[in-house]
């Protein structure tokens, strides 16, 4: 790689590190909810404390809005100025570390959720989103604790890249917001999982009338 071709790696990388590091929530509770989302919920800085504190349409607008900050240095580099291989996988992966390592709040940044959609969207446009979505939305209607129920989805999400054959960038980022992930939710992997009571105990009551 030449000096030049590095230099702008670098830039790619750093504006979408910049990008993800924005703590739009935060900035969208103080603005029009005038208040400290970090004060609701997991204590976190994301969408999530935002529908917490102020309603499933502040919410929605707050999952937008951290979604876009990944979704658009991601598309534009992988889109619009061709960036590929590692440099794009590095691109990808600087949202979620900006997001959940944020300088603007001393390193304490969300769980990174939201953004991930969006590097997604970015990288991949309607395919993982969708199948990410619904994995995670089913995860977490029948698990527990939320940190398996990402596992899982991540786990689904693998499995489709697998079956489809994903270009290896895809698999590479796939591992390194895999392993954010385990590391944001660590604290929930002291718990086992645990279905939710009331959708596998219908099953075994009907298999245990036929039996």
């Amino acid at each position: 790689m030449t000096p030049n071709a590095a230099l702008t790696s670098l830039l790619w990388v750093a504006l979408a590190f910049f990008c993800g590091s924005l703590p739009l929530s935060l900035w969208l509770g103080r603005v029009a909810l005038h208040v400290d989302i970090r004060q609701y919920g997991d204590g976190n800085p994301g969408a999530a404390n935002v529908w917490r504190a102020g309603g499933k349409w502040w919410g929605l607008l707050a999952i937008l809005l951290d979604a876009l900050k990944g979704a658009i240095p991601v598309g534009i580099a992988a889109y619009g100025a061709g960036v590929q291989g590692w440099t794009l996988v590095a691109v990808a992966l600087a949202p979620i570390l900006g997001h959940a390592y944020t300088p603007f709040l001393a390193g304490q940044g969300g769980k990174a959720l939201s953004v991930t959609f969006g590097i997604w969207t970015g990288l991949t446009l309607w395919q993982a989103p969708v199948v990410l979505g619904i994995a995670f939305a089913v995860w977490l209607k029948v698990l527990v604790v939320e940190g398996w129920a990402v596992l899982a989805g991540m786990l689904t999400l693998l499995a489709y890249f697998l079956v489809t054959g994903a270009p290896w960038e895809w698999l590479a980022v796939w591992a390194g917001s895999f392993v954010l992930f385990v590391w944001k939710h660590r604290q929930d992997y002291r718990r086992p999982p645990r279905w939710k009571e009331g959708w596998l105990a219908p099953l075994f009551r009907q298999s245990g009338k036929s039996s």
